[in-house]
């Protein structure tokens, strides 16, 4: 039985860095000029898509329930 490779082969760029994948945590390493250095894929749109996602249904929950029953004390003057 085969183990399952956690690290893809080496690839060099033409500016002499060298990057290696890894598949769990997903990421790189970049090695450049004798340093190693970790850079986890992380999604970018995807974040903010969940970020603003989040805020809109926020604010839908908050502006029902403020249509629903107001926080504050009736203030209407009452003849």
């Amino acid at each position: 039985m085969t183990e399952p490779r956690l690290f893809g082969d080496p690839h060099e760029t033409p500016d002499g860095t060298t990057v290696i994948t890894v598949s769990r945590p997903a990421g790189v390493f970049v090695i450049r000029d004798g340093q190693a250095k970790w850079e986890p894929a992380v999604d970018a749109t995807r974040v903010a898509v969940l970020a603003v996602t989040t805020g809109l249904v926020a604010a839908t929950l908050g502006a029902l329930a403020v249509l629903h029953r107001p926080p504050w004390p009736d203030l209407r003057r009452r003849h």
